[in-house]
């Protein structure tokens, strides 16, 4: 079994009072007491823990996958500095802490009620939310980005096709759409990438509380790698 490290308090990542703090240490320290068995590096933990944190649902205990250069990607990206979080809808944008992410200098960018993204797919019978990550793509939105998807498998399809097809170069994909038509095949194509560093979730499950809990659990690294830098 793989222990997780212990938990220390971040200034900008975490609960702004005490009380919060303490609730959210405390859940943290069940799921570890409750989880079991696990084979996450201590890199990868916290991401899976705040997901079931977020969810309360112990199968992200092996239902969560992880390229191999997934974590130090996306540290790399936050710690940069400015780097954008394109997501496929305006809930991962709201869901995500605003003092967090201007911590590290970050903004979030969706395109799906975009009039001409919403014009395109009436247009060639697809759906916004393809249109929406190849609106990204023109933009030069999708390089560098850490893309979150969490609605729509046909955004993660098309970002699949972008990276593949026409040399998108996201820094992450945390990509975990929800749903019974595509969701859990869309994931499957997206494990199936190997110069693209990615997070998932196998099957149906997924949703954008999930990734703006793998987002904040990533934030929380790295503000701790600050720490431990100074």
């Amino acid at each position: 079994m793989t222990m997780a490290p212990p938990i220390a308090a971040n200034t900008i990542t975490e609960q702004l009072t005490a009380v919060g703090r303490a609730i959210e240490h405390d859940s943290f320290a069940i799921i570890d007491a409750e989880v079991g068995q696990h084979d996450y590096t201590d890199e990868q933990w916290p991401l899976v823990r705040r997901m079931i944190h977020a969810s309360a649902d112990f199968e992200f205990n092996g239902l969560t996958a992880f390229h191999p250069d997934a974590i130090r990607a996306g540290l790399a990206a936050v710690q940069k500095g400015g780097t954008p979080i394109v997501a496929d809808v305006e809930m991962i944008c709201v869901g995500l802490s605003a003092p967090r992410l201007r911590h590290f200098g970050m903004s979030t960018q969706h395109y799906i009620s975009d009039p001409e993204v919403i014009e395109l797919a009436r247009a060639e019978a697809t759906t916004r939310a393809v249109q929406a990550m190849r609106k990204a793509q023109r933009l030069g939105r999708l390089d560098g980005a850490i893309v979150g998807i969490g609605n729509a498998p046909t955004a993660l399809i098309e970002v699949i096709r972008l990276i593949r097809e026409e040399g998108a170069q996201p820094a992450l994909v945390i990509g975990m759409p929800v749903g019974f038509v595509s969701a859990a095949e869309s994931k499957a194509l997206l494990m199936t990438l190997t110069d693209a560093p990615w997070v998932t979730i196998k099957g149906r499950k997924g949703g954008s509380t999930l990734v703006v809990a793998a987002m904040h659990a990533l934030l929380g690294l790295a503000e701790a790698a600050q720490k431990n830098a100074a």
